[in-house]
């Protein structure tokens, strides 16, 4: 596979084998933008909008607030807000400045936070009213010397704007709202800003436990948005520029609505459609108004969720949303079918937060079911052996997966010893297992640690999900390794079913012996009303397979 690269004579036509980034910070993506659609909506938040030039203004008054407050070249300001017009220009604003993002979901506990926070020594906080409860004994606690508060409703017309005194703000705290009215400086902050500066920390799980800060740097994002923004131009391309949209539910404290949504949009000069949590009725009503949808990056669950609506054939969708891009967890056949059947466009594909989401994606003219792609332009993949992650397996054979490409993080923050884990002469290991068919095309077979060692046979998981997803009462389910006296670890599938029907575990292990090898049904099933899921709304099999553990202790 090194230096060899079967899959681009696959790729779609206008997707090039080779790109030229250029060498710009992440925030000249809003001047362009801004410069060549300045009257166009940059932002709609519950049908309040944000022009390109209004964003740009916002953007650079709080550069020079941040530059006032006492913010320096390569000082962290972390973001905690759901997806709102605060969040892109807190976002853009702090990179103006010279400073780099700490992305931070805010529904994080205290303790989880206050590790993120002493990481990266941040001591400046920008977050929201419906926060605050777990920020203000955490500001307490590291004593920030910089903390701006918003409320989410603020940037809606028709809706009173906060103020400090109705926010019950603490002494020395800031109003997001205050601060820009009453700066009325626009000027770019004369910042030499380089694309091997850190621009982005975003974390990630860690093999010990704690989480792991990815040093993004202005190139990574620059390269990353040029990757997935060329990817899909054979659809979005015959959208003018003047048309272009792109649903942003997936969370922007998250990699891939950072990079697939917000800076997409600026990249497509797009107005993002801003929701910040995922109620599904709202979502519907919402992109009902809207007369076509250039894009509509997503997973598996809400695109399940959005087609199986009561009103989605009311609605259209084949004829409202132009491309869809999925990611987080594979597509199940079924509901492959179903897109194909409405004449919506989609791709699927694999990032990290270490790759700063790209990284291997489909064709859209040329999917093949169970394959996240082929690589993006530019990337190299290798596959070694599971044991040492040295030898690069034979065709065809499973094998972990080692990327190396412009989008690869500079390290971890503050990590040294994670950094040298996991990035080898510029080659990260992902920890995912992956196999390449003979024309290039790569197929996730599991997660390194997700495999299930049962009476000496591997398992992964990702197989028998995939048959229990062809089950046709089953609208979700998901199996993990549970420990086991005799056999080690045996499968156990967890499992929603859908609305009005029963099933009992025997129905769901019989139909698994007919689609799996023995040693891979599941030997326990367990019927759930949902299943724990991440911000993006990814299944997260960890915490099942957590709650079996500590069950086994008892």
């Amino acid at each position: 596979m090194l230096g060899k690269k079967p899959w681009t004579k696959y790729y779609d036509p206008s997707v090039p084998e080779a790109i030229h980034y250029p060498q710009i910070p992440v925030q000249q993506l809003v001047h362009v933008a801004a410069a060549t659609l300045p009257h166009k909506a940059s932002t709609s938040f519950y049908g309040s909008e944000l022009t390109f030039r209004q964003i740009r203004a916002q953007m650079l008054r709080m550069a020079n607030v941040l530059i006032k407050l006492g913010i320096k070249k390569g000082d962290r300001v972390a973001l905690a807000l759901p997806n709102c017009p605060q969040y892109v220009i807190a976002y853009y604003g702090a990179l103006s400045a010279g400073a780099i993002v700490v992305n931070i979901n805010p529904m994080y506990t205290f303790d989880e936070l206050k590790f993120m926070l002493e990481n990266t020594g941040v001591e400046t906080l920008i977050t929201f009213d419906g926060a605050l409860e777990v920020m203000r004994p955490l500001a307490t606690a590291l004593r920030l010397k910089n903390v701006i508060v918003t409320c989410v409703t603020d940037y809606i017309d028709r809706m009173p704007v906060s103020t400090a005194q109705s926010l019950k703000l603490d002494s020395g705290w800031h109003h997001f709202s205050g601060l820009l009215t009453d700066c009325t400086v626009e000027s770019v902050p004369k910042i030499e800003c380089k694309s091997s500066d850190p621009a982005l920390i975003q974390f990630t799980g860690g093999t010990t436990g704690l989480p792991k800060g990815a040093i993004l740097s202005h190139g990574n994002l620059i390269a990353a948005v040029f990757q997935g923004g060329l990817w899909g131009n054979f659809i979005t391309a015959y959208v003018p520029i003047a048309e272009r949209t792109v649903i942003s539910v997936i969370p922007y404290f998250h990699i891939y609505g950072n990079g697939s949504a917000m800076n997409w949009s600026m990249f497509n000069a797009a107005t993002q459609i801003l929701f910040p949590r995922f109620v599904l009725d709202e979502f519907i009503d919402t992109i009902a108004k809207f007369k076509r949808i250039t894009y509509f990056p997503a997973v598996p669950t809400m695109i399940t969720a959005i087609i199986g609506h009561p009103k989605a054939a009311e609605l259209d969708l084949g004829a409202k949303i132009g491309l869809i891009s999925s990611g987080g967890a594979p597509m199940p056949v079924e509901l492959i079918q179903k897109v194909r059947d409405m004449g919506i466009f989609f791709t699927e594909g694999w990032g990290m937060s270490e790759t700063a989401s790209a990284g291997i994606s489909s064709p859209i003219m040329r999917h093949k079911v169970g394959s996240i792609g082929t690589p993006y332009p530019d990337n190299e993949v290798r596959l070694v052996d599971i044991g040492t992650g040295l030898v690069d397996v034979k065709p065809s054979e499973p094998g972990e997966i080692l990327l190396k490409g412009p989008t690869v993080m500079q390290g971890y923050w503050n990590n040294p010893e994670e950094t040298k884990n996991q990035l080898k002469d510029g080659w990260l290991s992902t920890g995912d297992i992956g196999q390449m068919d003979e024309e290039g095309y790569f197929y996730i077979v599991d997660r390194k640690k997700d495999m299930i060692i049962a009476g000496g046979f591997n398992i992964y998981p990702r197989e028998v999900d995939e048959v229990l997803y062809q089950h046709p009462k089953v609208a979700e389910g998901v199996s993990a390794g549970v420990p086991d006296a005799y056999r080690g670890e045996t499968v156990k599938a967890y499992i929603v079913l859908k609305p009005g029907v029963t099933a009992t575990e025997k129905e769901i292990i019989d139909f698994c012996k007919t689609k799996l090898a023995p040693y891979k049904v599941p030997k326990l099933i367990e019927f759930r009303s949902e299943l724990p899921k991440s911000a993006v709304g990814k299944v997260l099999r960890k915490i099942l397979r957590d709650e079996e553990i500590a069950k086994s202790k008892k």
